[in-house]
């Protein structure tokens, strides 16, 4: 089913939400959005993208769908399809003309979102992405090994492709919907590689890219998704990435 159309002359935030074995986190997430955007008087959505849990996340997001409705839908994969896809099959099926891409674990605290949304508002920028190494943002709860690797994959990046982006691989985003649609269409990268790939792009094209700080915090339940195959696959997509733009 095609979604619903957004209100009028009212902007509408769509989060999309890539799941997989997330069924402790999902419900504590949800109800965090729906409170952080109440209170804001916002108009949103949920749209989660389940890349066929084996734990019970499916479940769980039913039970939400129907606690919160209208504002939360489920859209089920099967099998581990990956991270970008799970972005692009999301956008399909959501309702706003803002998109918030994010993690489901905690990582990105949606009490953010509306800085990141007053800070488009303020420039009108085409996005706004969450920085850990900008400002007062950081990153809590990692060994200092995983510290120096993000850094490190940041500063490699930055050296080698010079977007004027403090956060290439942060994925807490905002996005104007028809820039992400846009972005999309040009961009092959829907691996680990995907953030680091729409912000280059979006900097060839012309796109204004905006900042917040932003409080990274490492999983609070389950594992972490980022293995050494990923690590090799960022560093071959920065060098894609260089040779293409």
């Amino acid at each position: 089913m095609a979604p619903a159309k957004p209100s009028p002359g009212k902007d509408t935030y769509s989060v999309i939400l890539p799941t997989f074995n997330e069924r402790q986190n999902l419900p504590i997430i949800t109800w965090l959005l729906n409170r952080t955007f109440t209170e804001n008087n916002l108009d949103w959505e949920l749209v989660i993208v389940d890349d066929g849990s084996p734990d019970g996340t499916q479940d769980v997001a039913r039970q939400l769908v129907k606690a919160y409705a209208p504002h939360v839908q489920l859209q089920t994969r099967s099998g581990k399809l990956g991270l970008g896809t799970a972005y692009v099959h999301g956008l399909q099926f959501a309702r706003g003309n803002y998109i918030v891409i994010m993690d489901a674990d905690f990582s990105h605290h949606p009490k953010f979102i509306p800085r990141m949304i007053a800070k488009q508002r303020a420039h009108d920028y085409d996005i706004v992405t969450g920085t850990r190494y900008a400002g007062d943002g950081g990153v809590y709860g990692w060994d200092l090994k995983r510290k120096l690797t993000s850094k490190g994959a940041n500063i490699f990046a930055d050296t080698v492709l010079r977007p004027g982006v403090s956060d290439l691989t942060g994925s807490f985003r905002l996005y104007k919907r028809a820039v992400l649609e846009k972005l999309f269409e040009c961009t092959d990268a829907r691996g680990f590689t995907m953030q680091m790939a729409l912000a280059v792009t979006a900097k060839a094209k012309g796109y204004s890219i905006g900042e917040v700080p932003i409080s990274f915090v490492d999983r609070v339940y389950g594992d972490s998704k980022l293995g050494g195959e990923e690590i090799v696959e960022y560093a071959k997509g920065v060098l894609q990435l260089w040779w293409s733009i």
